[in-house]
């Protein structure tokens, strides 16, 4: 692959060829024509992914310890070799499609471990008529706890038959997405934090703090990180909005003093 071209990892949570590949491919079309990229297709469908068991193995003693075995780690390793990933499912009962369910699950220790904060997302949802706002706005928390920059969202509704109105309206939308992609993909800087993301930081940091013991995979990589250390405020050295900076540091004395409630004194870990 050229230097150059930017890889693009689609995670393709449709069991076939239907509204949401040719959305993606629409999407390729528009970033070609302005940037160089490479499109691979990861159909969940035909990945062997065992569904989550439940049994926090990978919370409390890493994700090497799961004892699913199946492709996780080589999916892990797809995600972390791309520069941007697109989160692309239609919606199946006003949620995710199964496999991207299942995919999802298991891979929920990136919740407790964020990773790919220097990797681009973009969501793709597809429906019939309702649900794809919901479903959208899923995928915007799973991908931005598990540390990406949200950086295009094209939600789009396709009934049969498609009426000219709204096949006008998905364009502008998938254009928007792509245009929008592509900005982001040619920034070498991450933004800055919102509000939000500096909430979920210092609220996981006041839990987090205290698990050496419960959840020491949690904790020992937090502590790698330098994430428990007082003077950091956020995952990335980025700024971060000084009034941000005070509202995170109240709302994390707040989750401590319940995360002293619910937990156990750990005694090993940070006070």
């Amino acid at each position: 692959m050229d230097s150059n071209r930017k890889k693009i990892l689609v995670i393709m949570g449709s069991p076939r060829k239907g509204n949401t590949f040719r959305a993606c491919e629409e999407i390729h079309g528009i970033m070609e024509q302005n940037f160089p990229v490479e499109f691979e297709y990861l159909w969940l469908n035909d990945v062997h992914l065992l569904p989550c068991k439940g049994c926090l193995a990978c919370f409390t003693q890493g994700e090497e310890r799961c004892p699913n075995h199946d492709d996780a780690s080589l999916i892990a390793q797809k995600m972390l070799d791309a520069d941007g990933v697109i989160f692309a499912t239609p919606v199946y009962g006003l949620s995710v499609t199964g496999p991207m369910k299942v995919f999802i699950d298991r891979f929920s220790y990136n919740f407790h471990r964020p990773r790919f904060f220097d990797k681009k997302a973009l969501l793709l949802t597809t429906t019939g008529f309702i649900g794809h706002k919901d479903v959208t706005k899923y995928l915007y928390t799973v991908a931005r706890i598990w540390g990406f920059e949200v950086a295009g969202k094209a939600a789009l509704v396709t009934p049969i038959p498609l009426p000219d109105y709204r096949m006008r309206q998905n364009q502008r939308t998938v254009a928007q997405a792509a245009g929008e992609y592509v900005s982001s993909l040619k920034r070498t800087v991450r933004k800055k934090p919102g509000l939000t993301d500096v909430i979920i930081f210092h609220g996981q940091r006041a839990a987090f703090s205290r698990l050496e013991t419960l959840s020491p995979a949690d904790y020992r990589y937090w502590k790698e990180q330098g994430w428990l250390s007082g003077s950091v405020h956020y995952f990335t050295n980025v700024p971060v909005n000084p009034l941000y900076r005070v509202i995170g540091m109240i709302v994390e004395r707040i989750s401590a003093r319940q995360v002293r409630k619910d937990l156990p004194l750990d005694s090993g870990a940070v006070q």
